[in-house]
């Protein structure tokens, strides 16, 4: 075979076969599955089950959201999980989010009570304050998990349904908003059920932008973490002196069923004084070397209710702080 013959040959080949890879990465949503939700949308919600079939028909199963979805980053030991987000990059980036949108979050503060560090540091651990907010198709990332992710299809499918109202409710094409491989929107990385029930028109302008609009994420996410039960001025968490934890009281889950008070009386001792009466939760983190301790309070459990992970919490806080003490010295020095 001439030289040219065969690399025309290989040319051949190799179009094959990525058409064959193309066509096996981007299959339809299971048809079944698509028919009995589009039904059950009408039947819910008014919707027209042929108009809404058409719609999901448009959309593929992506396996890459199967495959990242079973591997998410708070998997990871604390001693790795923290330096994603503690980085020089993202605390400066996030002290010029905050100058730069200072009034707004001045005002979100004020309304809500949820201090401008905690707000910014949410949006710079989401989304490196909407630098990364996420290239999937949100339809399509949400019907994969609705109908081909059978441990949280229920989750998923009811969030499909909140995407869709939304859609509707918002005048958007469901085919045009992108996001995370788990359909978190914008900014501040919002569930269309957290879209429906939280997001907010900050600047009145009589929409809910989280995309483009930093003023509705920052007014957002202050409502979100308000709702769910922020109190201001209090406490989020604290280090525990090493030496003093009593492991058998730490736990994984965020309940807050003892006091402050408790864990001293078990010898529990922090650096600060706490305020003994406060209900509180021992956690426990992967060191290096060991473990480190910290007790949450209510507002690390409200932290909780964006993420629950207790490590996404624990580093919200530490960014938070990281921005904070840049952030004043900054501000002073523009003071006359």
């Amino acid at each position: 075979m001439r030289p040219q013959t065969f690399r025309g040959a290989v040319a051949v080949l190799v179009s094959l076969f990525l058409q064959c890879a193309i066509s096996a990465s981007a299959e339809g949503l299971d048809p079944a599955a698509i028919a009995a939700f589009s039904q059950q949308m009408s039947a819910r919600y008014g919707f027209n089950a042929q108009s809404l079939t058409a719609t999901l028909a448009k959309a593929q199963r992506r396996d890459a959201i199967l495959t990242t979805i079973a591997k998410p980053a708070e998997h990871k030991p604390w001693y790795v999980y923290r330096p994603i987000f503690m980085t020089a990059e993202r605390i400066d980036a996030g002290v010029r989010f905050w100058t730069e949108h200072a009034a707004v979050l001045a005002r979100a503060e004020q309304e809500y009570g949820v201090p401008a560090s905690i707000i910014v540091a949410i949006i710079g651990v989401e989304t490196f304050y909407g630098r990364n907010t996420g290239n999937f198709s949100v339809l399509e990332a949400l019907g994969t998990l609705a109908f081909h992710y059978p441990p949280r299809a229920d989750f998923f499918r009811a969030e499909l349904e909140n995407f869709f109202l939304l859609a509707r409710d918002e005048n958007l094409d469901a085919l045009t908003p992108t996001g995370s491989y788990a359909g978190a929107m914008g900014l501040p990385q919002f569930m269309p059920s957290s879209f429906r029930n939280f997001a907010v028109d900050f600047d009145h302008d009589g929409h809910r932008d989280i995309w483009r609009n930093a003023d509705d994420a920052i007014g957002s996410v202050a409502n979100y973490l308000k709702q769910h039960g922020w109190v201001a001025r209090q406490a989020i968490v604290a280090p525990v002196m090493p030496g003093t934890a009593n492991a058998a009281l730490a736990g994984d889950k965020i309940e807050l069923k003892r006091t402050v008070a408790q864990f001293t009386a078990a010898g529990v001792r922090t650096f600060d004084p706490i305020d003994q009466a406060l209900p509180a939760v021992l956690l426990s983190y992967e060191a290096r070397e060991g473990a480190e301790y910290w007790l949450g309070f209510k507002n690390f459990y409200a932290i909780t209710r964006y993420n629950r992970s207790p490590k996404y919490a624990l580093a919200v806080a530490q960014l938070a702080d990281a921005m904070a003490q840049k952030h004043r010295p900054a501000l002073a020095a523009k003071q006359p």
